[in-house]
């Protein structure tokens, strides 16, 4: 790879690029990594943003930890009973219910994938 260089204030400075990375959208998880990473593990965010590598990591980690909480929660449903007949009869106690398997799967997830 051949470096040029630009003269700026007297001085010769390179002309260095960030490799170019496609524009994602990323959902909740990943902007969550994110920060964990600017916050707890600079290092390692650095080099991944550097590599040109942090989109596809946190792409990643969010189809990841999507899977990971649709998983756990159906798991977890059929492990405590809760079922389309409880949906019928009781709706409130179900969505109660499903609220709270999901924020545990999301728990294990966070634990697992993003503060890992």
């Amino acid at each position: 790879m051949e470096v040029t260089y630009r003269m700026q204030n007297g001085y010769q400075v390179p002309n260095l690029l960030m490799p170019q990375m496609p524009e994602v959208h990323l959902g909740k998880y990943a902007e969550l990594r994110r920060e964990y990473l600017m916050k707890h593990r600079r290092v390692l965010y650095t080099n991944l943003k550097t590599s040109g590598k942090l989109t596809e990591h946190l792409a990643e980690i969010e189809q990841t930890a999507r899977k990971m909480v649709e998983q756990t929660v159906a798991q977890m449903a059929q492990n405590e009973g809760v079922t389309e007949e409880l949906k019928a009869a009781d709706p409130m106690r179900w969505t109660g219910l499903m609220n709270n398997l999901r924020h545990s799967a999301e728990e294990l997830a966070l634990a697992d994938l993003i503060y890992a």
